[in-house]
């Protein structure tokens, strides 16, 4: 059966010097699940684009389909082929995008949006390896290069590659609700969720073969999410101290421990009130919030929405074939 609702389009603009890798992302994520979402690939001008790789990229639609996207994608491209300045074609091109329509960024991508302006005192993140070159090019817009994604308005920018695959996740999610993303990351078989930032990504030191990671610890807390959890409780799992957990958590994640409960206390949250009829009250005691009013701050401050419209938006799933299509790897 197909959605209740018109798919979402979705247009990925190619230029040259694209990552083959990250320009498929978004058909792959968006179109696992069929009739949510449409994905075409344009280019500047209709014509094929020159590859990172050793071979170009035919596409069979030109700027025209910017137009009329609910979502265009700008995809990654080499950091040798970043232009300095955007051409003129580039600038129409890109003049065509709506002002209704959400954009995202993957990788280098960003470069590209930052160039028009549109992310002028706004949040944004890149790739960790090009992100000081960034700073210093658009010093107007506010950089994060230790987290994988970030969204502002309607502006979402990714970090290197597979954070493309979290980003689009993310807008499965922020449409569709926690179950339908799942399914989505299943039927890809890739994590529906990754933990931290790019921090666990960047080039460190190697840790020595007898320092304990704090993996243990989080795959027990993951379980214990309903009881009160602190710094010294999860440094005992793993037989360290507070400070030396936190230090080596932080290294590992990319965020703090006190974050990272957070997150994973909100995210359980949105799974009971899109499937289950609990109380907020009981929901806020089974992910571990001392009071329904604790959840209901933490989950606006993250989500942007209450507890109580969320599960109105997302707690009786859409009336989707997520039997079909057959996939590769699902």
């Amino acid at each position: 059966m197909s959605s209740p609702q018109p798919p979402t389009r979705v247009a990925v603009l190619a230029l040259d010097g694209a990552y083959p890798f990250e320009l498929g992302i978004p058909s792959r994520i968006f179109e696992a699940v069929e009739g949510l979402y449409t994905v075409s690939t344009c280019s500047i001008d209709g014509k094929p684009v020159r590859s990172a790789a050793d071979f170009s990229i035919a596409v069979e639609h030109g700027p025209e389909l910017l137009e009329t996207a609910d979502i265009v994608v700008l995809s990654a491209v080499h950091p040798e082929w970043i232009p300095s300045t955007l051409s003129l074609e580039l600038r129409q091109a890109l003049a065509r995008i709506g002002t209704h329509s959400r954009i995202v960024s993957i990788c280098t991508g960003a470069f590209i949006l930052a160039a028009t302006g549109l992310l002028d005192g706004l949040r944004a993140t890149t790739h960790w390896r090009v992100a000081e070159h960034f700073r210093a090019r658009f010093p107007q817009v506010a950089l994060e290069p230790e987290v994988l994604f970030v969204e502002d308005g309607r502006f979402l920018s990714s970090a290197g590659a597979a954070s493309g695959i979290d980003a689009c996740l993310h807008v499965v999610r922020s449409d569709y609700g926690h179950e339908i993303a799942n399914q989505v990351a299943r039927r890809c078989v890739v994590p529906p969720f990754r933990d931290g930032g790019q921090a666990q990504f960047i080039e460190q030191p190697v840790p020595k073969p007898e320092q304990v990671g704090t993996a243990p610890a989080r795959n027990w807390a993951l379980s214990h999410l309903n009881e009160p959890l602190d710094l010294n409780t999860l440094a005992r799992v793993v037989g360290m101290s507070p400070r030396t957990f936190s230090r080596r958590f932080t290294a590992e994640v990319g965020i703090s421990p006190g974050k990272w409960l957070l997150v994973q206390r909100v995210a359980q949250a949105q799974r009971l009130l899109e499937n289950s009829t609990l109380p907020i009250d009981r929901v806020a005691e089974a992910v571990g919030f001392a009071t329904s009013a604790s959840l209901r701050q933490h989950f606006h401050a993250t989500l942007g929405v209450t507890p109580t419209a969320y599960r109105n938006t997302f707690g009786t799933p859409p009336d989707i074939d997520l039997a079909s299509p057959a996939l590769p790897g699902s």
